[in-house]
């Protein structure tokens, strides 16, 4: 999967397209992300001794991860995920602004 926990991704499908926001989770076998403030669903919560009140609880809910870009804040563009080599460790980056976003996996 290119898109990691912690990256700004931004929508490009759905009812929240537009929307940018960090990976609170990735669901790999699912094929899903959850991203903070899009896919918001409404929970009906029995009370319990951790919320004794019960009620309605608004949370994230995952979306495909084809419905998301890796995005660049600075150049405020989406963009696809890329990888290359350099100086013998792997980094993954944005193919439209070439910003480099972290590096993960050292070569062997």
């Amino acid at each position: 999967m290119k898109i990691k926990k912690g990256d700004k991704v931004q929508v490009i499908a759905g009812k929240d397209k537009g929307v940018t926001g960090d990976v609170l989770a990735v669901y790999p076998e699912e094929h899903k992300v959850v991203v903070e403030g899009v896919n918001i669903l409404k929970k009906h919560v029995k009370p319990s001794q951790i919320n004794p009140d019960g009620g309605i609880v608004s949370k994230e809910g995952p979306i495909d991860i084809s419905n998301v870009m890796i995005y660049d804040a600075k150049e405020k563009v989406a963009g696809r995920v890329g990888y290359r080599f350099e100086d013998g460790k792997k980094i993954r980056f944005n193919k439209k602004t070439k910003a480099k976003k972290e590096i993960k996996i050292t070569k062997k």
